[in-house]
């Protein structure tokens, strides 16, 4: 979901899958050292880099290691000696990764990776939901939401410029299946393009055996927190930096993002809050004449960490009632964008405050239509208040119905 100016005669148009997009990215981006490790859906980022780094022209290292926490730990390493530094992952990859995810952000080391969302197990699953990336929320890391795969491959590439700008690992998030392996037509940008935007990387601090220092050692009570405050503080300039980069890679490519996006705000009753491919689904619903009629909008989130809470209170504040749709749960509490954003509305003075209906859907990967996002705003018009505030939708089987859940085969209830 990108506005469109005229790009740039020095690019070329592929078909390429949301995963080979994201290879690309890093690829232009001229990564020196990938570290690889397989997991299904993310397999073909790895694999197609693998193919492109055949090519490469700069001094470049593909590290295969035996786990998701190698991997980490191979771009930690990697990334302490000044080098720029790739990888991927997706779901129980991830949480294998937890730990070292704090090491990376706490060394304040700038690297990129792409995780597919994929929904955690058990029961195993190979299908999309946004858990795995939004639990390592507060690790440090920056994460971007993406809703196609020029989103992707764009991504990548800006993501290096923002994580070596602020010292702050920066996670590009894309769906699975439904974006990773669904092919559509990307602008592939010439080398010299992102050339231009992303200088070769400067490290503040590095590893080096003619400067010795020591690195991640202890912390004591007098200074750990201020070391984590400024790591917050860096956090915080992403959200003011993105612009920037957005604007220059507009005037690069002819491709214009924004932090937040929004269709039909204007004059907007209603808004449908989004994130990821869920977006472009929306935008077809919004388009529709009883949309229209009923004064519905739309907002996709794209940032998620800094959380962009001045800008959703500027969209949103004095729309009636706001619908989120939330690919994910925290357990026992909300949809975790539903629960972001009613914390970023409770600055609005009350007569300016939107009812906010939460909505969890699409988990595991099973499909957010046309219909059920009509659903989820005929739902919120009708209802004068959000009671409950989250609504599961989507369910096969009634409230207390048996259901066999548990790999032992036992019936549990619902």
């Amino acid at each position: 979901m990108t506005t469109t100016v005229p790009a740039p005669a020095a690019s070329r148009t592929s078909i390429l899958t949301g995963n080979q997009a994201a290879a690309w990215g890093a690829f232009l981006a001229r990564t020196q050292v990938v570290s690889a490790y397989p997991i299904t859906p993310q397999t073909t980022i790895i694999e197609t880099l693998a193919d492109l780094y055949q090519r490469a022209t700069w001094p470049s290292r593909f590290v295969n290691v035996e786990s998701e926490h190698s991997a980490m730990a191979v771009c930690i390493g990697a990334s302490i000696t000044g080098t720029r530094v790739f990888t991927a992952t997706s779901a129980q990859g991830l949480a294998l990764m937890h730990e070292l995810l704090h090491w990376a952000a706490g060394s304040r080391l700038p690297i990129v990776m792409v995780d597919v969302n994929r929904a955690m197990a058990p029961g195993w699953s190979i299908w999309t939901d946004q858990n795995d990336s939004l639990s390592q929320r507060d690790t440090g890391w920056a994460q971007v939401y993406c809703s196609t795969a020029q989103d992707v491959l764009d991504h990548v590439v800006m993501a290096f410029r923002l994580a070596e700008t602020t010292n702050v690992p920066v996670m590009v998030v894309e769906d699975a299946f439904v974006l990773s392996h669904t092919a559509e037509a990307v602008e592939v940008p010439a080398q010299e393009v992102v050339d231009n935007f992303l200088p070769p990387r400067t490290p503040s601090f590095k590893l080096d055996v003619e400067k010795p220092a020591a690195f991640g050692g202890l912390l004591g009570p007098d200074w750990y927190q201020e070391v984590r405050q400024d790591l917050h503080d860096s956090m915080l300039r992403i959200g003011g930096l993105l612009p920037k980069a957005y604007a220059d890679w507009a005037r690069l490519t002819g491709r214009a993002y924004d932090v937040v996006e929004t269709w039909h705000m204007d004059d907007a009753r209603v808004a449908l809050v989004t994130s990821g491919t869920v977006s472009q689904t929306a935008q077809e619903v919004v388009e529709s004449d009883w949309a229209r009629r009923e004064k519905v909008g739309l907002v996709q989130i794209r940032l998620f960490r800094p959380f962009p809470a001045a800008r959703l209170r500027e969209v949103l504040g004095g729309v009636e009632k706001v619908a989120v749709i939330d690919r994910n749960c925290s357990y026992g509490h909300h949809g975790i964008f539903f629960q972001e954003l009613k914390s970023a509305l409770y600055g609005l003075p009350d007569a300016r405050r939107p009812k906010a209906y939460g909505y969890v859907m699409g988990l595991g990967g099973r499909d957010v239509s046309v219909e059920s996002i009509e659903d989820v705003l005929r739902r919120t018009v009708s209802r004068p208040a959000p009671e409950p505030e989250t609504t599961w939708l989507g369910a096969v089987l009634p409230p207390g119905a048996p259901v066999k859940a548990c790999a032992c085969g036992e019936e549990v209830t619902r």
